[in-house]
């Protein structure tokens, strides 16, 4: 291809090449490991939580995120009764430690649904 300029495919892989480049995309490599397509907050299967239902994700968009993004560990909200020292009681401390500065009404209606 004309004026085809070598560029990094998902952090490790180069494309040195247009063929490079193509053949990595068949492979599933892309320009941004972050991308998440198909990213749905209304009706049947969407991947967030309203504010008003506490935010976050649902167990659909964590299934869908899992799926482009194998070997990751992406989990839902600790939301229920736990018991202490458990593993969910400290990802639920984890949690609210981290979030403890989110002042916008997401983040909020995160800490309200952790249980922070």
């Amino acid at each position: 291809m004309k004026g085809f300029k070598a560029h990094n495919m998902y952090k490790t892989e180069r494309a040195e090449t247009n063929k490079e480049h193509l053949d990595l995309e068949k492979k599933g490599y892309d320009h941004n490991p972050y991308k998440q397509s198909n990213k749905r907050t209304k009706g049947k299967g969407r991947h967030f939580r309203t504010k008003e239902e506490g935010a976050g994700m649902t167990d659909a968009g964590v299934e869908s995120y899992k799926k482009q993004n194998p070997g990751s560990n992406l989990k839902t909200a600790v939301t229920g009764d736990v018991k202490p020292g458990s593993k969910a009681a400290k990802r639920r401390k984890s949690f609210c430690a981290r979030s403890k500065g989110w002042t916008g009404e997401r983040g909020k209606a995160a800490r309200r649904r952790w249980k922070c």
